[in-house]
């Protein structure tokens, strides 16, 4: 397995590490609860070095964005980001990422799992006009999430760091290494970005603890990451989205701007927004006793009308939860299948946590 700059400290911290789509990763340290909810009342971080990071440059690179992804990338100024996905002809989807306009150029931010499968899909798209780099390997990354992640990046950062908008980016000094922060996260709560070299960026783990510290800052592993993003209805590749659906059943046409001209799967896309979709992606909570996961069965009247595409206990809610695609046209109560059981659960608009810091931004 891969090792991210941080592994020593996973190591030392207690982190349980399992194998992640080649890298070892920590699931938790101390428990998937205890860190969700570290992160929901202080402050947590996260190593999530594993994801890929693209670049693109040259006089093409903005038109050949355009094309390959969904959002308008022409709206963006220099630093700022994007959440935005690319699609195959047929509309389902390759991946979802976040565009970032660094001056002249582009950071795509990739899933890890579909790093390669991206990287080739792009590499067969774009024009001779335009120059791409893959620094995935090069690059570290830490999410430093939570209510109080302003404060500790505060004492460790430049003042433009705590002076960014939601979904904006600066290059700056981060306990004395050169860095590029975002204000961005997958859990709902206020959060920064960092991006650094792998090779000097081991030192920055200790900094951060230390300037965290009188905020309860902790280590936090990606089971956390993962109820943390569920709870606020994000999609996860591989679960929610895939290459089977497009934007219109999954709820993300928001980042697909049909009027922005020819991008690869608009045509099929406008005709599933036309003919309208066969089944849309739900959130719902359980009214009984049981945990939702990937797979389960959704019926209608003992009928099955959808399945689970993510589900979990939510720590916050205390309660199951999840997200699945029901069949278009479903009325009425529905029920989810847990050990050939029945469950009834009631429909939710998302985000299923509403207290998160992100929505005051």
């Amino acid at each position: 397995m891969k090792r991210t700059a941080f592994f020593d400290e996973h190591v030392a911290a207690g982190g349980k590490l399992i194998d992640f789509v080649g890298w070892a990763m920590p699931m938790e340290y101390t428990g998937i609860i205890d860190e969700h909810r570290r992160v929901r009342s202080t402050v947590g971080m996260f190593d999530v070095s594993h994801m890929g990071e693209f670049h693109l440059s040259g006089e093409g690179a903005l038109a050949d964005l355009e094309r390959i992804t969904t959002n308008r990338v022409a709206a963006l100024v220099d630093g700022r980001v994007q959440y935005s996905a690319m699609c195959y002809e047929n509309g389902g989807f390759i991946d979802d990422l976040l565009v970032y306009r660094l001056g002249d150029s582009y950071m795509l931010v990739v899933n890890a799992a579909n790093k390669q499968k991206d990287l080739d899909w792009i590499r067969s798209h774009i024009g001779t006009s335009t120059e791409f780099r893959d620094a995935s390997d090069e690059t570290a990354l830490i999410a430093v999430q939570g209510p109080l992640a302003e404060k500790v990046m505060g004492k460790v950062a430049d003042e433009k760091v705590v002076s960014l908008g939601y979904y904006q980016s600066v290059t700056c000094q981060v306990a004395g290494q050169d860095a590029l922060v975002s204000r961005t996260g997958y859990t709902g709560e206020d959060g920064f970005e960092i991006y650094l070299d792998a090779g000097t960026a081991g030192s920055i783990w200790h900094s951060l603890m230390q300037a965290g510290a009188e905020f309860e800052i902790e280590p936090v592993g990606l089971g956390c990451r993962d109820t943390l993003r569920l709870e606020m209805g994000y999609a996860l590749y591989g679960n929610d989205i895939d290459e089977r659906r497009t934007p219109v059943e999954s709820g993300l046409m928001w980042i697909t701007k049909l009027k922005k001209g020819d991008f690869i799967g608009r045509d099929a896309i406008l005709k599933v927004k036309s003919d309208g979709p066969r089944e849309r992606l739900i959130g719902f909570e359980l009214e009984g006793r049981g945990v939702p996961r990937h797979g389960h069965r959704i019926l209608s009247d003992g009928r099955e009308v959808g399945v689970v595409t993510s589900g979990t206990f939510s720590p916050s809610l205390e309660n199951g939860i999840g997200m699945g695609y029901v069949a278009t046209g479903t009325d009425g109560p529905l029920d989810i299948e847990i050990r050939n059981r029945t469950v009834p659960v009631r429909r939710v608009s998302l985000p299923f946590y509403k207290n998160g810091t992100v929505q005051s931004r």
